[in-house]
């Protein structure tokens, strides 16, 4: 049974949201303080975490980060507030997805089964015979889902890593903003290829010496991205 954290301070939200997910087989366990729900997340053992932005104590956007650096697996973080650059600083700092209150219950379980049966794809596929990719200084390494550059280790996202692991394995390939963000987060992308936009800058940041003139992840201008060899 897969185990499931929400931090959400509104108590109403929170039981329906659990409620929802239980009748489709899932352990819930609900926390309404930012800190304690922080705490839990970075010592329990959870497979999803379903993240409120506007928390007491300690705000969404910051348990976020916490949790990014020592943990990969998937964040939805869910707020009443619709302005993007709320969703673009969600996903900047790690969430693999980003709902906007009132929502349907049911569109939280899909979304919830669709993230988790990713990571569970991603994290399981043990089978194929080059464990690794190496170019020019960048290893990925597809057993331990680590990356390093000129043997620096680079902390990256859940999503930073299936981006980055779909590109390079794909060299000189372009992929569109759109294919990227089907493959990667298995959603309707309509009028969200910023989501794509916000995780490959902050790959670039990681990876790249320069940013701004990045060796890897290439940007073909008007169509999307390639891994550059």
């Amino acid at each position: 049974m897969k185990s499931i954290l929400i931090i959400e301070d509104e108590k109403a939200i929170a039981e329906l949201e659990r409620d929802y997910l239980e009748s489709h087989g899932f352990s819930v366990e609900i926390e309404g303080r930012g800190d304690v729900g922080l705490q839990k997340a970075v010592e329990g053992s959870y497979d999803l975490i379903i993240l409120d932005v506007m928390l007491p104590k300690l705000d969404g956007f910051e348990i976020c980060r916490q949790i990014r650096q020592s943990h990969n697996i998937p964040i939805l973080m869910v707020t009443s507030k619709k302005e993007d650059i709320d969703k673009i600083r969600g996903l900047g700092l790690g969430a693999d997805d980003y709902m906007t209150k009132p929502f349907s219950p049911s569109e939280l379980v899909a979304r919830v089964k669709a993230h988790l049966a990713r990571y569970e794809r991603l994290t399981a596929d043990r089978g194929d015979s080059h464990e690794q990719i190496g170019i020019r200084g960048l290893l990925i390494d597809k057993t331990s889902r680590r990356v390093t550059i000129h043997d620096r280790e680079a902390m990256l996202t859940s999503k930073e890593y299936d981006l980055l692991l779909l590109l390079a394995a794909h060299p000189n390939r372009v992929f569109e903003k759109e294919e990227l963000f089907e493959r990667i987060w298995g959603l309707d992308s309509n009028g969200d290829a910023a989501t794509v936009t916000v995780h490959i800058r902050r790959l670039r940041e990681k990876i790249e010496h320069d940013p701004s003139n990045p060796q890897y992840i290439e940007t073909i201008w008007g169509v999307g991205y390639r891994f550059k060899v």
